[in-house]
């Protein structure tokens, strides 16, 4: 089983010895983005990215004088959202960190895809973003390719559609019980699919089945709204 996930737009470059870290399996072609990128002059990039003018200028700072081998940091350490914040990296033992970096899978406009261990620098470039061509279109099934079914989906739905168009993923969905409907609220979301993340790593799950029995942030197992394409997990509100 792999685990795909979202990056997050926050990052953090950890000043640690992390001893040696893996190469992104598509720098070359993240080198060519970074180049399309650096054609922009300020206000197209303003407008390419939809970002306010303190985070253009930030951004376009940083891609001038970006360097793919400068303060490069773990992805999976890389990265500072609430999903990574649940998912706890610093705390979890050596043999669970392995864990992820054969079986997690980290999506990414600039990289493609990342292992865990995989050194990155800090960027910024959604999926969505449209350059002069649209990140899909370039990336097309490359990052399906580097994936075996089963697939565990604890993606964002603009990342997890890179994969989806080409191999078949199983949701996961962590809803709330209101009023007898089933809501998804972003925040809880982000915090209960780093909570599945550790959870496999610590018990090192590596099929589906074993998966049903997370009950972190007292989320349970739904098996009547779930099917072999979703896992839904529902808890009620406090």
């Amino acid at each position: 089983m792999q685990i795909i996930i979202s990056p997050a737009k926050q990052m953090k470059m950890k000043d640690d010895c992390f001893g040696t870290m893996t190469t992104p399996i598509f720098l070359e072609r993240s080198k060519e983005l970074v180049k399309e990128i650096q054609s922009l002059d300020y206000d197209a990039l303003k407008r390419t990215m939809k970002i306010s003018d303190k985070l253009t200028k930030e951004t376009y700072d940083t891609y001038a004088s970006f360097d793919f081998e400068k303060n490069k940091t773990p992805a999976l350490f890389a990265y500072s959202g609430i999903q990574y914040q649940y998912m706890a990296p610093d705390v979890l033992d050596d043999d669970s960190l392995q864990f992820l970096q054969e079986h997690l899978r980290i999506l990414s406009g600039l990289y493609g895809i990342l292992k865990p261990f995989d050194g990155i620098v800090s960027y910024r470039l959604e999926m969505q973003t449209k350059l002069s061509y649209s990140l899909y279109s370039y990336w097309k099934d490359a990052l399906s390719q580097q994936l075996e079914e089963p697939i565990l989906n604890l993606a964002s739905e603009e990342y997890a559609k890179c994969i989806r168009k080409y191999k078949k993923l199983v949701d996961v969905r962590f809803c709330e019980e209101e009023n007898g409907k089933l809501k998804e609220k972003g925040v809880y979301v982000k915090m209960a699919r780093g909570a599945m993340v550790r959870y496999i790593a610590e018990n090192k799950i590596n099929d589906l089945e074993g998966i049903i029995h997370f009950s972190e942030q007292d989320y349970l197992f739904s098996p009547e709204h779930s099917n072999d394409s979703l896992l839904v997990f529902i808890r009620k509100p406090n």
